[in-house]
Parts: C-alpha cells; sequence; structure tokens
C-alpha cells in the first residue's frame, strides 16, 4: 500500500468511524486489507452496504493472495438452518440487508459472538433504512464489538441540515475521517512518483462552437425564465453553469420533488427542457454528426414543439437545427435536392488525433519493446458510455468516411420509414429515445468483419476479437502501416502493433471495473477519451503502485468547451465538499455515549430488556415507582416477512414495539388479534387495484380480522397528494383511482381506509393503535390463512361455506350486525325462501331490516313501459313479466 492508504488503514483499524475520501483514490485497497485482517474463524465479521460486483472482486482478490477461509455471501439459496451453520463457522460474511434483519430479529446470529460491522457506501445509510436498522439491533446487545463504515461521495453528506452528524449517530461511531485529494499526505505520496500526461486541448470546430453558444443562449433563457416564475423557491444553485454537470439534476430534484404537484406545467417543462438541452450538448462533444443530427431531428416534432415551453421558436434553436444539418451535409453542399446527395460529414476532431496518438504510440512501443521484452503492448483508451466505445470501434476498423456513410444511410432509410403521416408518440421529457434506439449502429457488419493488421479478415463466432454492444473490454488490433518493420535483435520475430482496449469507466456500472482492468493488462499507455475526475485519479494511484514503469497518459479534451466545464465544475464542487466537511468537523459536538457502548446512548434510549416505556409510561407518584410494573410487556407488533424491504419495520422498531417476523398469508401488520393492516404503497395501490388483488386480499381480511385496515402509504420525499400525472401514469387518473376505492369499501363496509404521509407518521399511527390493547399471537397471525377451513372466523362458521357466506351478506336487508344470526339459523337459502316476514323478523331481530329481505325474496318485479325509440337497446321487454329472484337485476 502507499503511504496514504497505510495511514487510513491504521487509523480505521485502531479506532471505529466513518471514512470519508475522495473519488479515485482507492478505498477499496484499505477495505480489502481489513477483510484480510478478519478472514479469520475466530471472527465474525459481517459486511453490509457492498454490490455483488464488489463482493466479486474482493472475494477474487483475496483468493489470488492465497487468504484463507474466504468470505462467504449469504443470500437467500442458504436456507435457516444452513444460515445457522455458516454464523457459526465465523470469517467473513457478506450478507444482504433483508436477510441480516430478519436473522438478527430470529436470533439466529449470535450477537454477543459478532466481531463486527463493516459497512460500505455510508452515505446511504439513513435511520429509516435496512442497514440501519441491523446495526442498532447490533449494537443493543453487543457494546463491544467494533463498526466501521466507508464512502467516496463527500458531496452526499452536505445535503440537508447536519447530514454527516446525522449519519454518525446512526451508525454509532465517534470519529469522522477526511481524506481529500488536497491532504498533505495524499499530496505527498502521488507526487513522488506521478503519470508523464499529455493534455491535447483541442478546439471545437466553427459549426460546434456555433451550436454550442446556440444552446448555452437556450438554457440560460431558460433558467432566467424557470428564475422569474418561480421567486419563491431558492435559486442559488440554479445556474447556467451547474446545469451542465451531471448531479444538477439530482438537487433540482430534491428540491422540487415535495412541492411538484403545486408546480405550474410551465415550471415542469422548463425543467424537463433544461435536462433535454444538456442531452444536446452531451452529444456535441461526444458523438458523431449524423448521431447529434439525429437527436436534433427528433425534437422537431409537433407534438414536442406544442408541450415545450418555447424555446422551439427562438432564433438560437433555428441556429441549431440548421447548423446540425449542414454538419451532416457539408458546409459547401448545393441547395439543389437529390435523391442521394453527395454528403460531406463533418468527422469528429477527436477520432483524428486519436489516429494521431494511436500512431505515436506505436513508434514508443517499439523503442520500449527493444529494451523491455517483458511488454504486453497493450494501449487502454477509456470511454464514458458504451455508445462511444461502439463508435470508436468502427472508426478503427473501418475508418471515418465509411462509417459516416454508413450512419447516414441507415438514418435516412428510417427518416424515409418514419416520413409517412404519423405523429411522433415520445413524451417530451424523453425526446432523446428515439436516437436511443439506434444504439445497435451497424453492429451486425462489425461482428462479420474487422481490420486486423491491414487486412480484411472474417472472425468466427467463437473468437469475437471485437465484442457486441455490451460493456465489456473490447480488443482492436489498430495499424498504421508500420507492423511490418522489424525490431533490432529479434530479427526473427516481426514487430505486433499495439492492441486497442475499449473500455468504459463503469464496465456494468461497476466502479472497480477500472481497477482490475488495469490489474491485468498493465499498461504502458492510456488515452483519455472522455474527462471523469475519479478515473484520473485512480491513474495516479495505479502508476504510483507501479513505479516500475512509466505511464503515459493522453488527455483529451475540447478546449473552452461545456466539457472542460463540466470536469472543472465537479473539481469545484468536491473540494467545496471538503471544505464544508472541514468546517463542520472542527465545530462538532460529539456526546461521549454516541458510539452506543454505554447505557446512556440516546440513540439506543430503547432497550428491550426493559419495560416498554412509550407504550405504557410509570407512574409518577411514591418517588416515580411504578406499581404495575411486573405486569408490563414491551409492545409487539407481527410484520409480515416481505414488509421487510420497506422501512416501516425499522421505523416501528425505534418507536419502542418489538418487531416479531411471520410469513403472514393474511395482511401484512398485526397491531392487536382484531386489528390487521394491509400496507399499500401509491403505485402498488393503483397495480393491486387494476388487478383485482386488493379485492382478494380485503376479503381474507374482512373475513378474519374484526377491525381490517387499508393503510395508503405516501412516499415522504413527494407530495401527499394524488394530483395530476405525478404519480399516475399518462393512461390513468386520480378520478379512476378514488372510484375504485369507493367501490371497495362499498363492498367491504368494515375496511378502513388509512392515509399515511410517510412511513414517520405509520410508524406513529401504529404506535397509538396498540395503546391499551392486547398483544398480538405470531403463531395463531401465521396459521390465519394457511388453510381452507382455518380461514373461517370461528368454530360455529364452519356449518356454512364462504361461497354462501359471501352471497348472503350482498343481499338487501343483510348487515354486519345481523349476517352471523341469519348464517346461524338460517338452513338453506330454499330454507330462508320458505321464511314469512314474522319469522325473518325474529331471525334478524329487526322488522325494517326484514321487510327489504323478505321483498328483496319474494316481491315480484315488472318491467317499466319503454317507449319506442329506434335503437336496438329499447322496445325490448314490453308488457308485465314475472321475474324470479335468481335473476332479478339491481
Amino acid at each position: 500500500m502507499l503511504e496514504y492508504e497505510n495511514q487510513i488503514f491504521l487509523d480505521i483499524l485502531h479506532e471505529d468511524g466513518l471514512l470519508i475520501a475522495a473519488k479515485g483514490l482507492g478505498i477499496e485497497t484499505i477495505f480489502l486489507n481489513l477483510l484480510k485482517v478478519y478472514c479469520d474463524p475466530g471472527n465474525l465479521v459481517i459486511v453490509v452496504g457492498t454490490t455483488s460486483k464488489e463482493e466479486e472482486f474482493y472475494i477474487t482478490q483475496l483468493e489470488a493472495e492465497g487468504v484463507k477461509p474466504l468470505p462467504k455471501v449469504i443470500t437467500t439459496e442458504y436456507t435457516a438452518a444452513d444460515r445457522d451453520n455458516v454464523y457459526l463457522e465465523g470469517g467473513v460474511l457478506f450478507v444482504s440487508s433483508r436477510i441480516l434483519v430478519v436473522d438478527l430479529l430470529k436470533e439466529r446470529i449470535p450477537i454477543s459472538h459478532v466481531t463486527g460491522f463493516l459497512v460500505s457506501r455510508a452515505h446511504t445509510i439513513l435511520e429509516s433504512c435496512q442497514e440501519a436498522f441491523a446495526i442498532r439491533l447490533y449494537r443493543q446487545k453487543n457494546k463491544t464489538g467494533f463498526v466501521k463504515a466507508f464512502s467516496s461521495s463527500p458531496q452526499a453528506f452536505t445535503v440537508g441540515f447536519a447530514q454527516v452528524e446525522h449519519i454518525m449517530r446512526t451508525l454509532f461511531v465517534r470519529n469522522l475521517y477526511l481524506w481529500p485529494r488536497f491532504h498533505a499526505t495524499v499530496n505527498a505520496s502521488l507526487e513522488k512518483c506521478k503519470p508523464q500526461v499529455v493534455e491535447l486541448h483541442l478546439p471545437l470546430t466553427s459549426a460546434m462552437l456555433e451550436i454550442q453558444t446556440a444552446v448555452l443562449d437556450l438554457m440560460n433563457l431558460t433558467v432566467k425564465e424557470l428564475k422569474r416564475i418561480n421567486q419563491t423557491l431558492d435559486t442559488d444553485e440554479l445556474t447556467v453553469e451547474n446545469a451542465i454537470s451531471k448531479s444538477f439534476h439530482k438537487i433540482l430534484q430534491l428540491q422540487l420533488d415535495p412541492i411538484w404537484h403545486q408546480l405550474s406545467m410551465k415550471t415542469k417543462q422548463l425543467v424537463a427542457d433544461l435536462k433535454t438541452l444538456r442531452l444536446v450538448l452531451t452529444y456535441l462533444t461526444k458523438y458523431d454528426c449524423i448521431t447529434f443530427n439525429t437527436l436534433v431531428n427528433s425534437l422537431r416534432s409537433t407534438e414536442y414543439a406544442m408541450k415545450s415551453s418555447g424555446w422551439l421558436m427562438l432564433d438560437s434553436a433555428e441556429t441549431l437545427f440548421v447548423v446540425s444539418k449542414q454538419r451532416v451535409l457539408g458546409m459547401k453542399q448545393k441547395k439543389e435536392e437529390q435523391d442521394e446527395p453527395d454528403i460531406q460529414p463533418e468527422v469528429n476532431p477527436k477520432w483524428q488525433v486519436l489516429s494521431e496518438v494511436l500512431e505515436e504510440i506505436d513508434g514508443l512501443s517499439k523503442k520500449i519493446c527493444e529494451k523491455d521484452s517483458t511488454y504486453n503492448n497493450k494501449v487502454l483508451v477509456l470511454v464514458e458510455d458504451s455508445r462511444t466505445c461502439n463508435q470508436l470501434k468502427q472508426y478503427l476498423t473501418v475508418g471515418a468516411e465509411d462509417m459516416l456513410h454508413s450512419l447516414y444511410e441507415k438514418a435516412f432509410r428510417c427518416s424515409l420509414k418514419k416520413s409517412a403521416p404519423q405523429t411522433s408518440t415520445k413524451s417530451t421529457s424523453k425526446p432523446a429515445e428515439p436516437v436511443e434506439e439506434k444504439n445497435e449502429v451497424d453492429d451486425s457488419e462489425e461482428n462479420k468483419e474487422s481490420y486486423i493488421l491491414s487486412q480484411k479478415v472474417k472472425l468466427d463466432s467463437e473468437e469475437k476479437i471485437i465484442t457486441d454492444i455490451k460493456e465489456e473490454p473490447q480488443y482492436v488490433e489498430y495499424d498504421q502501416g508500420e507492423s511490418e518493420g522489424i525490431v533490432e535483435g529479434k530479427s526473427a520475430e516481426p514487430f505486433k502493433a499495439p492492441v486497442v482496449v475499449l473500455q468504459t469507466f463503469k464496465k456494468y456500472g461497476d466502479p472497480l471495473a477500472l481497477s482490475r482492468s488495469l490489474h491485468a493488462l498493465k499498461p504502458r499507455f492510456v488515452v483519455m477519451y472522455d474527462a471523469d475526475m475519479a478515473t484520473v485519479r485512480r491513474l495516479e494511484v495505479y502508476q504510483s503502485s507501479h513505479p516500475e514503469f512509466q505511464l503515459r497518459v493522453y488527455f483529451l479534451m475540447y478546449g473552452g468547451s461545456v466539457e472542460e466545464q463540466a470536469f472543472l465544475t465537479s473539481l469545484r464542487r468536491e473540494k467545496e465538499a471538503f471544505d464544508f466537511l472541514i468546517k463542520e468537523k472542527a465545530s462538532m459536538v460529539v456526546p461521549e455515549s454516541q458510539d452506543g457502548k454505554s447505557e446512556d446512548c440516546a440513540e439506543l434510549s430503547r432497550d428491550p430488556s426493559r419495560p416498554n416505556l412509550t407504550i405504557a409510561p410509570s407512574s409518577s407518584r411514591k418517588g416515580g415507582k411504578d406499581l404495575n410494573s411486573k405486569e408490563k410487556k414491551p409492545a409487539v407488533v407481527v410484520v409480515d416477512m416481505r414488509e421487510f424491504r420497506s422501512d416501516l419495520p425499522s421505523l416501528i422498531h425505534r418507536r419502542g414495539i418489538d418487531i416479531e417476523p411471520v410469513t403472514l398469508q393474511v395482511g401484512d401488520y398485526i397491531l392487536t388479534p382484531e386489528l390487521c393492516v394491509e400496507r399499500k404503497s401509491v403505485s402498488d395501490l393503483i397495480g393491486s387495484l387494476n388487478s383485482g388483488r386488493l379485492y382478494n386480499q380485503a376479503l381474507s381480511m374482512t373475513r378474519h380480522y374484526a377491525k381490517p385496515m387499508l393503510l395508503i402509504e405516501f412516499d415522504q420525499n413527494k407530495p401527499f397528494a394524488l394530483q395530476g400525472s405525478y404519480y399516475v401514469s399518462n393512461d390513468i387518473t386520480s378520478n379512476d383511482v378514488a372510484a375504485k376505492l369507493q367501490l371497495l369499501t362499498l363492498h367491504f363496509p368494515k375496511l378502513k381506509l388509512v392515509w399515511s404521509p410517510s412511513p414517520y407518521a405509520t410508524a406513529q399511527l401504529f404506535e397509538e393503535l396498540k395503546q391499551g390493547r392486547e398483544e398480538p399471537d405470531p403463531t395463531a397471525a401465521a396459521a390465519i390463512g394457511m388453510d381452507i377451513e382455518s380461514e373461517l372466523e370461528s368454530e360455529v362458521m364452519e356449518k356454512w361455506n364462504t361461497a354462501i357466506h359471501d352471497l348472503v351478506t350482498k343481499l338487501p336487508g343483510v348487515t354486519t350486525k345481523n349476517q352471523r344470526l341469519l348464517l346461524l339459523k338460517g338452513q338453506s337459502l330454499d330454507h330462508l325462501l320458505t321464511l314469512s316476514k314474522d319469522e325473518l323478523t325474529e331471525l334478524v331481530n329487526n322488522s325494517g331490516e326484514a321487510q327489504s329481505l323478505f321483498d328483496g325474496l319474494h316481491k315480484v318485479y315488472q318491467s317499466v313501459e319503454e317507449p319506442e325509440i329506434g335503437s336496438k337497446f329499447f322496445g325490448r321487454g314490453r308488457g308485465k313479466t314475472r321475474v324470479p329472484f335468481k335473476r332479478r337485476k339491481i
């Protein structure tokens, strides 16, 4: 490890804490060495917050170093008995949060023997998430184990009020370790062996510069209009400079989500237009002129023009459309209409520079190969996404001219297909979807053939040198015509041209993909085709870790462009985030008991071994002594296993209520023996209403519980209202949802509807509903619904089947009060038809209800004389006819 990595490792090893490091500094190295320390059967270390790619990376690295026993990944493939044995074996375990919480509640994990927790991505740990729930359960019964948390996202700790203090309390840690790039130790370590960087600032072409100016003008006008019509909003972050960064829309979403339903349609469209214009700028610097023109043309639809905020009518928009077309046809293209015009598409400037860089690397590789026989002769080209990777693959194999003409022919064919009088069906919020569908550009042609060593050869299906569009490293043997040269001292072996390896920064979204590729390939030359802050630092760490050779990095960037500005903005925002955290750490007040190792920790004020003070407070008389303390028991809520995907069980536990995880057939939460709750989010509610699943769930609840309840829970970060299409899709409205809920309440009068604005409000509601009531039995709750015969409410109800029960409850005059008497004393439907009105009155103990029931069974209904109308639906059934009961229409 490097000097600063050793220092970080020693700090976090000896003291618990939260480590926040800058992106790209190799925090996974510290995490890996901690795993190596704790990989021992005498320890039981639980790792949470990691992804499957990270788990695979750590296990592979430890296996390569010969570490035993290797960590195990606990998934749903393990049964409860298997997990018990794995926990007893010890070592390091990667456990999913849902399984971990359930096993902690079921006490399958020997909590007192747990050595500690390692938490990855600590910036995502909130008090309501499953990882925080597991850490709180662990700290309640284990006062000696450690908690070590890691994060490489400093900006996430600056959002909200005292966010870093809040997360530290949730993690039960007292120490905060900050390691920015400008840290003295980090700077000294990386300056000892720096890579040789060649910065190539490319000028934008005149057409690209004109388009960029036009789009920036449009963004500036959009931002000004957004500020003008929303003067009450905090618009300090709403600038054009921030609007071109990646994280801008996430920040804007956090601010606007709670009040989204209160914003005007114009405001919503302005936000969508900002996102669209940023996409246009991104396509301008990344892709070819034909792909860019295809995107721009997709915005010129009538539907988008009607829904947009009006920027399409401005002069800058016209400049955008005209110049983007000129880039495809050529600036000197004649105006005469031709069936197949002689196009002269503008070549991406980065392509030409990339060819020159590879030619230079070809010459340098020959010199290195003369001195070093172990030279692997591979060049790593790093790009941001798979589309860029695909285009560079085409350019290096078939050339720019053939590639652009092929793209133009494909785009021309698509435009002919769309020239029919059909309107676009794409929404305004995603105008680039038609372009994204063309991601597989000439992919079939590439898989058939490629240029290798200046010779055109065909590839077999089993020997794909160039892979598909997937984000795998793509190998291209690129040659500038000098590959036939003979290296001195090796006359028997001709020099092989460098193999170009194309790879995205995050393959399949895996942030450790670049580290794997650098470790496997060990390249001497790296080309940064796109700019990325974290990737630059990973290359610095890679060079410092391998001082035996000199790494040469070519950094391609458009000078004076939005690409350069976005890169500089990301550097500035991270520096400001660390400055903020340094000031927060200097003024932070951390209680001695915050680590949870003492009994005075405020976050662990609820102790399951003590009586529940929230539900049954002690008496203030006789010195505070409670005379009934022996009779008090902790409150219990029976929770369905599937509900541990949500935040509600964690919040219920924080309010001093014990959680009993059980697989329930009826309901989600059992608060009392009579009270059953079915929780639905808004999206789940709409889906259940459409599929009819909610009807069956309500039927089961009303059949087995005296007080069934349907809880409709909203997202705390979104408005507490069913308005517009914020929650509901375009093909359904909030009125449709309300109408179906009305029908549901008409069918089930006992069903109570409760609306909750957030999981926090739901937890408080559950606590109030349980006050002074009997606790549920988990065994009895789990048995309900397991068998058809056991689904009856009582032993008396075994005398009739559920189908007759449902039919009788729909008869006129039958209510929830008299249906039991009617079902007990009535023998069958035929028997009910033979009873007189007096006998029915005696049966249901209510004359009015008996009259309604008697009329419904015996009254003769007559059809109404209808006037003759030309419609085929009128004129039927004239005259008086008797309608039997089974055919009566209601």
